[in-house]
This record gives structure tokens, C-alpha cells and sequence, in this order.
């Protein structure tokens, strides 16, 4: 007969429901890495004002980039639960699709350290992308931001996830 897994728990909530900052203190110190995408779908008009470099507001791409860079080093401050973590690395990469006229994201952080950096690559990403919005948006309201995802992590006790 199968075992049934058990179910899972909430981390963040202690015995009676309060939200609590989880202590980490006595986790192995690993080397973890996290990997988050994201995509911006556009009009091709769009899409070719940025390829171009000719948005009013500037380089979408390198702007977009650094927002992303700067977003996971706040992290901490924009999802209350999140530990600060001094990061070693964070990667933020923009490449444009003409076939679906979209700017894809991906975004890696790294770190040695207890916990992990899952939070850091997703707000990477969804503020690179926000930000590309916010660049285009005098050109394009109908963009559409989507797919924010984590695909990748590593370290740590729980190991390895790839998303399907």
C-alpha cells in the first residue's frame, strides 16, 4: 500500500495563525540559486521602438535590466516576510521575440547562505518586466505581462526543482 505524503505546511504561520519571519539560524549554509522568467507580449510597433533603442523614455532593455538587478536587492523590503540576504549574484537577461513580439526575462540570483533565493529571482523578473511596461506605455496599454514563474532552484535541504 502507498503512503500518502503529508501535507504540507505553511511556514510562515506559527501555531495559532500569526504570520512569523522563519528562523533559519540552524540551516546548513549551501550555495542557492533561483531562476524566474517573465514576458512582456506587445504590438510589433512596439517591440521594433525598443529593438531600435527609439522609446522616448530611453533604452527599455538596459533600464529594464537595472531595475531587475535593484528590485531582488529589495526584496526584503517589498514582501514583508523575506530575510535580507546579502545576494553574491543577480543576473537579469532581455531578449526580444519578434514571432510572438514579446521581451522575455530571466532572471538568476545566487547567494551561500540558509534560505533561499526563489523571492529575489521572481521580483527580478516581474519588475523588469513592469518596468519595460512602464517604458512603453504612452505607445501601448495593451501590453501584457505574463509567465511569471520560478523555474529553477537549487540548494538547500529541499534540492533541486526544474519546472516542467
Amino acid at each position: 500500500m502507498k503512503k500518502k505524503p503529508s501535507p504540507k505546511i505553511l511556514s510562515h504561520f506559527d501555531g495559532t495563525g500569526n504570520a512569523r519571519m522563519v528562523d533559519v539560524g540552524a540551516k546548513e549554509i549551501t550555495e542557492r540559486v533561483a531562476v524566474a522568467r517573465a514576458s512582456v507580449t506587445m504590438q510589433a510597433a512596439t517591440l521594433k521602438l525598443i529593438a531600435t533603442k527609439k522609446a522616448k523614455k530611453g533604452d527599455v532593455l538596459a533600464v529594464a535590466q537595472l531595475a531587475g538587478i535593484m528590485a531582488a536587492k529589495k526584496t526584503p523590503d517589498l514582501i514583508p516576510l523575506c530575510h535580507p540576504l546579502s545576494l553574491s549574484s543577480v543576473d537579469v537577461k532581455l531578449t526580444l521575440d519578434p514571432k510572438r513580439s514579446a521581451v522575455d526575462i530571466e532572471a538568476t540570483c545566487k547567494l551561500k547562505g540558509r534560505t533561499g533565493v526563489e523571492m529575489e529571482a521572481l521580483t527580478a523578473a516581474s519588475v523588469a518586466a513592469l518596468t519595460v511596461y512602464d517604458m512603453c506605455k504612452a505607445v501601448d496599454r495593451g501590453m501584457v505581462i505574463s509567465g511569471v514563474k520560478l523555474v529553477h532552484k537549487s540548494g538547500g535541504k529541499s534540492g533541486t526543482y526544474e519546472a516542467r
